[in-house]
C-alpha cells in the first residue's frame, strides 16, 4: 500500500504532499487558474508518475541484464479529449543496445507498475473524516 497526505491552507493553491518517509512535494495550480505555479499541477504529477516509473523499471531491468544503457529519457503528454484521457509516452534509450534489447525494454516499460495501474480498472473511494 502507498499512502500520502496532501494538505492546503489559505495560500492559493499550494498543496504540500508528504510521504510517510518524510519526502515532500509541492503541487500548485498554474497562474491562469489562480495558483502561483510553485509546483507541479495535479495532472503534471499524474503524468510524472508514469514517466518516473517507466525510467526506474527500465533501468532496473537493464542493470539486472548488465546491458549498456547509459540513459533513459521519457516524455509523457496527458491529453483529454472526447471523453477520453490519453497518455502519449515517448521513450528514448541511449546506449549500445541491439534491436532485440530495445524491443525487450519497450515491453518492460509497458509492464511498469504505474502503467499497469493506469490501464486497469480504477476505483476511488472517498470518505469524510
Amino acid at each position: 500500500m502507498v499512502s500520502i497526505n496532501a494538505s492546503i491552507g489559505t495560500e492559493p493553491y499550494r498543496i504540500d504532499i508528504k510521504s510517510p518517509t518524510g519526502n515532500v512535494v509541492i503541487a500548485d495550480e498554474p497562474l491562469e487558474k489562480g495558483g502561483q505555479d510553485k509546483g507541479f499541477s495535479p495532472k503534471e504529477l499524474l503524468a510524472s508518475s508514469l514517466g518516473a516509473c517507466t525510467c526506474a523499471t527500465v533501468r532496473m531491468y537493464a542493470e539486472r541484464k548488465t546491458w549498456l544503457l547509459e540513459k533513459i529519457n521519457v516524455s509523457v503528454d496527458l491529453i483529454e479529449e472526447e471523453g477520453q484521457t490519453k497518455f502519449i509516452r515517448k521513450i528514448e534509450l541511449v546506449g549500445n543496445l541491439d534491436d532485440s534489447q530495445r524491443t525487450r525494454l519497450l515491453n518492460v516499460a509497458n509492464a511498469c507498475p504505474i502503467h499497469k495501474i493506469l490501464t486497469h480498472t480504477i476505483v476511488v473511494e472517498t470518505a469524510l473524516v
